[in-house]
């Protein structure tokens, strides 16, 4: 089944639109992963997916076309975590994450027995019953990660949509954040679609790139096709090696330049 569809999406803020005539198809259960140089328009593209900004072209969600949808349908479907939300910092993790449940609640009503379960269970599958009462401006910065996934993860949609999900955490909790989501990808087979900075890290676990650039479509298919040296240093202005780990997945080495390598 077809997850997401994007066909000839035009999206920004302005005159200029920010992404231009984006196409392309991400099947159920996938991960596909937009990567691009600084103000490639990753996020915009991402936001426009999610309904927050206006575009032209079409999206279509699991067949249906989002244009169609109520705002209350668009939330069931598809779960949106942004790169820097606003966060509550007096609220605990366990009212954090049941404002992941508000999709599913009627007007005025209050949970019931099953979103508090449902809650329960993400909070666990993330590792965070332990701080469950704890208030979020108390958090580290890997442990308000976990906490926004949770909230998505509440949701309970099918398909999820994450503005770069390890933005401040290092490589091990990066590591660690996002080995949890392909783990949770593959027990429900819930679709993600997410923009990642690090190259490596997308490669890793993407099963498909797409690479933006100055808005516009540049390369896009399986990670050792799309990521190529000459490629990034054209995209990305760097020079970089194209490495390969044993278990076959791309690793993006930068080159030191001459200029550093030279004592002159």
């Amino acid at each position: 089944m077809t997850a997401l569809r994007l066909r000839e999406v035009t999206a920004g803020y302005g005159k200029r639109p920010a992404v231009r005539d984006v196409t392309a198809t991400v099947d159920g259960g996938g991960w596909f992963a937009i990567v691009g140089p600084n103000g490639a328009g990753k996020s915009t593209l991402l936001k426009a997916i999610a309904g927050l900004v206006g575009f032209q072209g079409s999206i279509a969600v699991h067949d249906r076309e989002f244009s169609a949808l109520s705002r209350r349908q668009r939330a069931r479907e598809l779960g949106y975590a942004p790169q820097d939300p606003l966060l509550p910092t007096g609220l605990t993790v366990t009212d954090y994450v049941l404002l992941g449940r508000t999709p599913h609640l009627g007007t005025l009503a209050r949970e019931s027995r099953a979103d508090l379960s449902i809650v329960d269970d993400t909070l666990g599958r993330l590792d965070l019953r332990g701080l469950a009462a704890r208030r979020l401006g108390t958090l580290s910065g890997g442990e308000l990660q976990r906490a926004v996934l949770a909230r998505v993860l509440a949701q309970r949609t099918r398909l999820l949509l994450l503005d770069e999900p390890t933005t401040g955490l290092d490589i091990g909790h990066a590591q660690a954040l996002l080995d949890r989501l392909d783990r949770l990808r593959r027990e429900d087979g819930t679709t993600v679609v997410t923009t990642l900075h690090d190259l490596t890290f997308a490669a890793q676990y993407a099963d498909t790139l797409l690479l933006l650039d100055d808005g516009e479509v540049v390369a896009s298919g399986p990670p050792g096709e799309v990521l190529t040296a000459e490629r990034l240093r054209r995209h990305y202005a760097a020079d970089v090696e194209i490495l390969t780990t044993a278990t076959g997945h791309p690793v993006v080495a930068p080159v030191r330049g001459q200029s550093a390598a030279d004592p002159r």
